[in-house]
This record gives structure tokens, sequence and C-alpha cells, in this order.
């Protein structure tokens, strides 16, 4: 069985600073981290490793420097890692990502792809069902528990909701994303350090995969962002004690006088 783990590597959102001027994120000086719901995916590809072993395939879309990312993966217990990284890339949104990461992950070979539900940096949970829609495959969202069922050859998984779960069963080829608060990722070990620095960081190019020109990158981008900008909180106060009749009333008029009901 081959599994393939899709993450990325992004800021670390504790210490993001966003420019006055550009209303671009600063980058200089920032952590990066491997996404958090990603690695909570990997644990899950792990376990099922230890279940079943399998090959545990990590693959990253991103500059050079996301080799940080992979030798981390590498260290955890992954197999292998691909870094799908070229110039043509840069620029590229959802939907232009999610096209090159399908072409590198039927290229690679897979089984099951797991990813993380979503990335911190921009939230839109959108690149993983696009990856099994491109493919294909059927795709299984918000899971908290991922199992294996070897008489069945398929598998069980646990889909969380606010208020409830689900328990599915899903036969592969198939795409599942991942909560990162519902799965603890495992420490590196020693063994895989020393391993990982063994490994090659197999590297995918524009030219290996095959995609399109035009659906890929700034080009092939149907969606642009406009501005980035931070929240500006107006510090000034008004301290008042009334009844909670009086209270309801001065709230009231307040959300009016500002249009907001």
């Amino acid at each position: 069985m081959k599994i393939a783990v899709c993450i990325k590597q992004v800021p670390n959102t504790t210490e993001i600073r966003i420019d006055p001027v550009t209303n671009t994120l600063i980058r200089d000086g920032v952590e990066s981290i491997i996404n958090p719901d990603d690695k909570s995916a990997l644990e899950c590809a792990l376990k099922i490793k230890e279940q079943t072993g399998a090959e545990v395939n990590v693959v990253c879309m991103g500059p050079a420097q996301a080799e940080i990312a992979l030798r981390e993966a590498l260290a955890m217990g992954a197999d292998n890692a691909y870094l799908v990284s070229d110039r043509a890339f840069a620029g590229s949104d959802t939907l232009a990502t999610s096209t090159i990461i399908a072409a590198a992950l039927h290229k690679i070979g897979f089984d099951l792809i797991i990813a993380g539900r979503q990335a911190i940096d921009g939230d839109t949970a959108q690149v993983g069902p696009q990856i099994a829609e491109h493919l294909g495959i059927p795709q299984v969202t918000y899971c908290g528990e991922i199992k294996y069922v070897k008489k069945t050859k398929t598998f069980t998984v646990k889909r969380i909701f606010e208020d409830r779960y689900q328990i599915l069963s899903v036969a592969a080829p198939a795409l599942i994303t991942v909560l990162g608060a519902n799965v603890k990722p495992r420490y590196m070990n020693v063994g895989d350090i020393i391993a990982q620095d063994e490994k090659e960081i197999k590297v995918l190019t524009f030219a290996d995969l095959g995609c399109a020109p035009e659906n890929i990158g700034l080009g092939g981008s149907p969606t642009k962002v406009k501005s980035t900008f931070t929240k500006q909180y107006d510090s000034e106060k008004q301290l008042v004690e009334l009844s909670p009749q009086e209270a309801a009333k001065l709230i009231a008029d307040k959300l009016q006088e500002k249009h907001i009901i």
C-alpha cells in the first residue's frame, strides 16, 4: 500500500506581522513550520504504516527551503519525500496549486492520499478536495481518526462535526483530510533523524509533471489577492453603569447608530 501525505511549509502565525505600506506578510525572520493539520495527517499515515507496513510518501509544493519541512517528515517516520518546485508554479492560487499537486501525486502513485484540513496561512480548506476532484477519486473531509480494516480492505473514518460525528467506510483510492485538533503528531525519533540525513529529497519540476502552462502559476489562477491588512481597533471606551434594561437599550441604540442593525 502506498500512502501519499500532502504537507505545506507555513509561517508560524504567532509571529506574523503585516507590512503597513505594502499590506503583505513580513516573512523575514519568521519561523517556518509544517502546517499543523498536515502534521496530524502524517501521524494518521504513520499509524496505518505501523498497522499494515504501508509506504508513506510525503509531498510538499514550495521553494527550495521547504526541504526543511520534508526532512522533519522523514525524521517522524515517512519513507520518501518529494519537493514539487519550479518558478513556473509561482503565484498559484488554490485551483492552480491543486492542479500541480494532483499531477505530482499521479506521477508518484498512491492508494490513499491524506492531507490536512487547511493551511493556517490561507485557511481556505480548498486544496485537498480540489486534488480529489482532479484525480476523480472519493473524498472524506474533517476527519479525526482513520483505521484500516484488513478484512474488507477499506478505511473506517471518523468524521468530526461541531455537535456530532459520522463513521464512514471508504475504499482506496481516496483522499482524506484531517483535523489537527483531533490527532496529536508524534515526535521525531533518533533513528529516523539519523536515517533522514541519508535520504534524497526527490524534486519534481514543471517538466516532470506535464501540466498545461495556462492552468498553473499566476496566469493560471482565476483568483488574486488584492490586499492584506490587519484589523485596526479603536481603543476609546465608554464605561457606564446601567440596569439590564437600560444597558440593552443603549447597546441597541449604538448598533443602530453604526448601521449594524
